[in-house]
């Protein structure tokens, strides 16, 4: 008989576990949940709304293997994560495998280390019921949103569209912001910077680049301030050195490692939580689904001593620090190296990147504060009251900068924070002038978020917990209502004015603005969503709402509220809205508007969401002739598309001419602009407009395209046109009746010998 059974989450966690027990331990794993509501059904009764939990399938087997394991077991240690998802799947694992709870002893911990583990076996606990209920509170909350809204948006605006409570408040943001930019009006002002000399001893002169402390408007008051400063002395009227102590940031949470990540490994927040958890699971790091920023006194100690022995005693300042955030979840860590002494560790190129960035921010947290002296010096202008500002910095002692720079959103991590140091100067030196330059710039508006800025925000808002960050963000992307912007930027033209000696010149400068690569932008089908949710769920689109929703949950952890109790209120208020929302009439689809009228035919041109994406319509469903339809490309908004340009997508499809004695022309779909020739699709490039494209391009897209099919297609079977052999990416395989077949490696060469018979072989197979 078996004498302890310990059930964790995850093999790979199994594996480090069973390295520190003995041989009287073996260790399984759940691979996660073994237990959830239906896929495809609501699975909570109507009347208690109590969730109706079922086995999938696929751990039916596992289930089996976990049941027998734990009849021969003597002691069953349930090991899931230390959080409510962890508790629930504990509880799920003592209602599906028969155990009994209070008997069953439950273990925690943050790390997955030799002494962690042996700590936890020598404190079990039982179950705690109150984590399980908040699970499940929000499991089923989200289930009734997800499964009540979705069929509304269906009817309503579009088939297959779902909604959810977090992801629909995440869309609101990026909605929000995104018109926030569209209605920005940009301003021009001149920023204008001097370049002033000092003589030194030895007769070599010493620059001072200063800034004016004021912007200018126009070119005219630019003009009027450099005609001014032609004649000007210019004198240091104040210097001001000021001593200034910069603080290191508190180690990780799971948002701050998601935001550092981003910025300075360039790491998207769902692989950054990838790469974290395989650093947990091979006892790399604390638990990294936490919003505490405590460490442990072990940490802080080992933490000390790797400092005193890197650089020396006088760069340790031992810090407490404490969790502020609103409902920081059950009594976690921060994330931080299960061992300070291991500088670096094996692994990917990913887990290395990351442990460093981990190990860099714990140690710098203990580190002693940077000290600098700022220096400010104002220099005056004989003819006239402006003043230019010199500033300059000289670090005394850099402190924990010795190791590590938190970086900020929009900010490369090579900015020198340590500014430039100043030549000595004395308060009524007098200042050569060389050169003042006024540069145009355009003042900025509202800035896309990133995935980075997004986790900030819904974090600052308080909305959501540190587990759901990272799904919530790849779900608004997945059900695409969100997309990452691919814009390289406009070439941008601005004016450089220069006053050097007594002689004024302008030059024009091109620089690339607006980029947005990598920043989220919202696509028609998330704005026409996003306004139809706000219009008739204004609650569940509330972000006040969303955040006390959380504070439920939180409540309900700590055993203040009961869960069904809190259901119940909910579904009470929300049920009815469902239903008339459903049941009510509308003149007009959601999102759709008027552009104005074709001039052609007379009729009214809309745009609106139809079922495969944007389109323009022209004319209405109840005219004699039916309605011209044309897709809404990429580049296109609905809310922003004008009626000139809604008109151009008619001039498609184009009859371009004749090749082999069948039409060729070109036309546009839900995938972008094509080429068809006898029923064939090729798709136009990039760069190639539709309008104008010839028919000589046209044909040779054909004719490459058929090139590529050709070689393609190795083989095909007068026993079954059905089948046929293909060249693929990975090298040949079979494809037969829609489906596709890997073929063993061994057969690559062979492909085109293939019989029929050999073929089927391995389709039956499979």
């Amino acid at each position: 008989m078996q004498k302890n059974l310990v059930i964790v989450e995850s093999p790979a966690k199994a594996k480090t576990i069973e390295k520190f027990l003995g041989e009287d331990y073996k260790v399984m794993s759940s691979y996660g949940h073994i237990r959830d509501l239906k896929k495809k059904e609501l699975s909570i009764n109507d009347t208690t709304l109590e969730p109706e939990y079922e086995i999938p399938d696929e751990k039916k087997k596992l289930v089996s293997e976990l049941k027998n394991q734990a009849k021969k077991a003597g002691q069953v240690w349930l090991a899931s994560d230390e959080d409510r998802e962890g508790e629930a799947i504990s509880w799920h694992l003592c209602e599906v495998l028969g155990l009994d709870e209070e008997k069953t002893k439950r273990i925690v911990f943050h790390e997955i280390t030799k002494p962690a583990i042996l700590d936890a076996i020598e404190h079990p606990r039982t179950l705690d019921m109150n984590l399980v209920n908040a699970q499940q509170a929000r499991r089923v909350l989200d289930r009734l949103v997800g499964f009540k809204l979705s069929p509304v948006l269906w009817r309503k605006v579009k088939p297959a569209l779902s909604a959810g409570r977090v992801q629909s408040v995440a869309v609101r943001l990026i909605v929000e912001r995104e018109r926030e930019i569209q209605a920005f009006k940009s301003e021009t002002y001149y920023n204008v910077s001097g370049v002033f000399a000092i003589a030194n001893p030895d007769g070599s002169m010493t620059e001072v680049k200063a800034t004016l402390g004021q912007r200018f408007k126009t070119e005219e008051e630019v003009m009027a301030f450099l005609n001014k400063c032609k004649d000007a002395t210019f004198t240091v009227e104040a210097i001001q050195k000021k001593p200034m102590k910069r603080t290191p940031a508190p180690p990780f949470t799971t948002s701050t490692l998601q935001q550092e990540a981003a910025r300075k490994l360039g790491y998207t927040v769902s692989q950054t939580m990838m790469v974290a958890q395989h650093l947990y699971e091979n006892g790399r790091i604390t638990y990294m689904r936490t919003d505490s920023v405590n460490l442990s006194s072990l940490c802080i100690n080992a933490t000390k001593e790797e400092i005193g022995q890197l650089y020396g005693e006088q760069y340790s300042k031992v810090r407490q620090y404490h969790t502020s955030s609103k409902g920081a979840q059950e009594a976690h860590e921060a994330i931080r190296p299960t061992y300070m002494d291991q500088t670096t560790i094996e692994g990917t190129v990913q887990e290395k990147r990351l442990y460093d960035l981990i190990w860099k921010r714990t140690l710098a947290c203990q580190m002693a504060d940077a000290e600098i002296e700022k220096t400010t010096v104002t220099i005056s202008i004989s003819t006239s009251d402006e003043q230019f500002v010199a500033s300059g910095e000289v670090v005394k002692f850099d402190g924990f900068l010795k190791v590590y720079r938190e970086s900020v959103d929009d900010d490369d991590d090579n900015k020198d924070e340590q500014g430039h140091i100043l030549p000595p100067l004395k308060k009524g030196m007098e200042l050569t002038r060389r050169d003042i330059v006024a540069t145009e710039r355009n003042s900025q508006g509202p800035q896309r978020y990133t995935e980075a800025s997004l986790v900030h925000k819904l974090e600052e808002l308080g909305i959501g917990r540190p587990s759901t960050y990272a799904p919530t963000i790849s779900t608004i992307q997945q059900r695409e209502y969100v997309v990452k912007g691919d814009k390289k930027g406009e070439e941008h033209n601005y004016a450089i004015i220069t006053l050097r000696g007594k002689q004024i010149s302008q030059k024009q400068r091109t620089e690339m603005t607006g980029a947005d690569k990598g920043k989220l932008m919202p696509t028609d089908i998330g704005t026409v969503v996003n306004d139809f949710l706000m219009e008739h769920f204004p609650t569940i689109m509330d972000y006040n709402f969303t955040a006390k929703v959380e504070q439920d949950f939180d409540k309900i952890a700590e055993g203040k509220v009961l869960w069904d109790k809190m259901m119940k209120r909910f579904y009470k208020d929300f049920e009815p809205v469902v239903e008339s929302t459903m049941n009510a009439r509308s003149e007009h689809k959601a999102g759709e508007r008027q552009l104005g009228i074709d001039p052609k035919s007379g009729k009214p041109v809309f745009v609106k969401i139809g079922r495969f994406g944007p389109l323009v319509q022209i004319g209405s469903a109840e005219d004699e002739e039916k309605p011209q339809f044309a897709h809404l490309p990429k580049e296109l908004s609905l809310e922003t598309v004008t009626l000139e340009q809604a008109l151009e997508l008619f001039k498609l499809p184009r009859m371009l001419g004749q090749f082999e004695g069948e039409p060729v022309t070109i036309g546009t779909g839900r995938f972008g602009a094509y080429v068809l020739h006898k029923k064939v699709y090729t798709s136009l490039p990039k760069d190639a407009d539709p309008l104008t494209i010839g028919i000589a391009d046209a044909v040779k897209l054909i004719e490459d395209k058929r090139k590529q099919e050709a070689q393609k297609l190795l083989k095909t079977f007068k026993e079954d046109s059905k089948l046929t052999v293909l060249n693929g990416r990975y090298g040949p395989y079979l494809a037969y009746d829609g489906t596709n077949y890997r073929l063993p490696k061994n057969l690559h060469e062979k492909a085109r010998e293939l019989t029929y018979d050999e073929c089927m072989k391995i389709i039956n197979k499979n």
